[in-house]
């Protein structure tokens, strides 16, 4: 039951001196139709997770009629060093719509708490200070 959602490529930087995390949410590709059309009008939106509640979020522009919208849109948040460990990226590729409300086409997460690829690149994040870490993620349902 593995539904082919499509991809997101994103890169993460974190500056444990000013205590600033920038994710970068370079573009998506493959994302799964949610309009008749065909077509999705996607945009990415990302929250600042702690223990489980919403601290922040942020959210990039609306990119139509695309299913492989590009961004390259830097959103920062402010994570002191003595709080990253307990902080997760949620970052959900959303289908804007006029009509009815915003679908979710599909999430990832980053962060200690994430599984694989999303934990293995919060680490790499982690390793390599002041450098950003891009990779693509395959996006996932929410459950």
């Amino acid at each position: 039951d593995n539904v082919d959602l499509g991809d997101l490529m994103f890169s993460l930087c974190y500056l444990p001196t000013a205590g600033r995390l920038t994710i970068t949410i370079i573009k998506a590709r493959n994302l799964k139709a949610m309009d008749i059309t065909g077509a999705s009008d996607p945009y990415v939106k990302v929250s600042l997770m702690c223990e489980g509640r919403r601290l922040k979020k942020r959210k990039t522009s609306i990119k139509r009629n695309t299913l492989n919208p590009v961004y390259n849109e830097a959103i920062v948040f402010d994570v002191p060093p003595e709080n990253i460990d307990q902080i997760n990226l949620s970052i959900a590729v959303m289908d804007y719509d006029r009509v009815g409300h915003n679908e979710v086409i599909g999430i990832c997460q980053v962060g200690n708490d994430a599984e694989s690829l999303g934990r293995d690149h919060w680490n790499e994040m982690l390793s390599y200070p002041r450098k950003p870490i891009a990779h693509w993620h395959p996006l996932a349902e929410v459950r």
